[in-house]
């Protein structure tokens, strides 16, 4: 299904508000409401938002949606720990993606040193990587939304299908021990189904405060993910194992 670029102003737009009415968008895209009504039944279909009594919000569990700043100060040193376990599955020259999040971007902070192309939707490493002249540095682009400190949406998507990526890694909001992991919202799902589609290898990084929770959108299964990195006892991951996934502990 296509998207109109009216469908990502609205995807624009909820992003920053959460919930619009049908009126209110109408007023602020210039177009009738049948019209509005069209782009949210697509919209609906293709799992970006939920629609209810004339309104739109975007789909996601706001009742376990935590900003960047509040993830980025809770089990600090174990994050930092898996950060430099994953470093040492990389090579020089490597073309990596690194996913949004708060362990995401302490490997950020691991990789300066090293020549490396990185592809990302995270603000927070753009930032880091930016002037780091051994590094090669793609932007998907998108829609942004702050609490993420990322980019979503269709135009990163679809930016992803150009490249070849050796190995990925990505952040989660929660792993159960059958095997699922899952994000916030469905634009986040989406965007890393994209990624690992494209890449050879493919890597959670996750602290055990993860382990046991579902989040709204489940983005992979354990057929999914090559490698697991992360802490705490080993026995809670052994399902996990059980079903081919590598687990790395710090």
């Amino acid at each position: 299904m296509n998207h109109l670029p009216r469908h990502e102003e609205i995807l624009k737009i909820l992003s920053r508000l959460r919930t619009i009415s049908v009126h209110q968008l109408t007023s602020r895209l210039k177009v009738s409401e049948v019209t509005i009504r069209k782009d949210l039944s697509t919209l609906e279909e293709m799992g970006f938002i939920i629609r209810s009594h004339g309104s739109a919000r975007l789909a996601e569990n706001s009742r376990t949606l935590k900003t960047l700043n509040t993830r980025k100060t809770v089990n600090i040193g174990e994050k930092i720990k898996i950060a430099i376990k994953a470093k040492a599955l990389l090579r020089e020259e490597d073309t990596i993606y690194i996913d949004s999040g708060s362990t995401c971007k302490y490997l950020a902070e691991e990789i300066k040193e090293m020549s490396i192309r990185v592809i990302t939707n995270s603000i927070d490493i753009m930032n880091i990587l930016a002037e780091v002249p051994n590094i090669s540095l793609v932007s998907l682009g998108g829609n942004y939304r702050k609490e993420a400190g990322s980019f979503l949406g269709p135009i990163p998507i679809e930016a992803l299908k150009n490249f070849q990526i050796e190995t990925c890694f990505l952040g989660t909001s929660g792993i159960l021990s059958r095997g699922t992991f899952s994000s916030q919202n469905i634009m986040e799902s989406q965007l890393k189904q994209q990624v690992l589609a494209v890449s050879g290898r493919r890597v959670i990084l996750a602290d055990s405060t993860k382990f046991g929770l579902s989040a709204f959108s489940v983005f992979a299964r354990a057929g999914d993910i090559d490698i697991l990195i992360t802490d705490s006892d080993y026995n809670k991951f052994e399902d996990l194992k059980k079903q081919g996934i590598e687990i790395i502990q710090t």
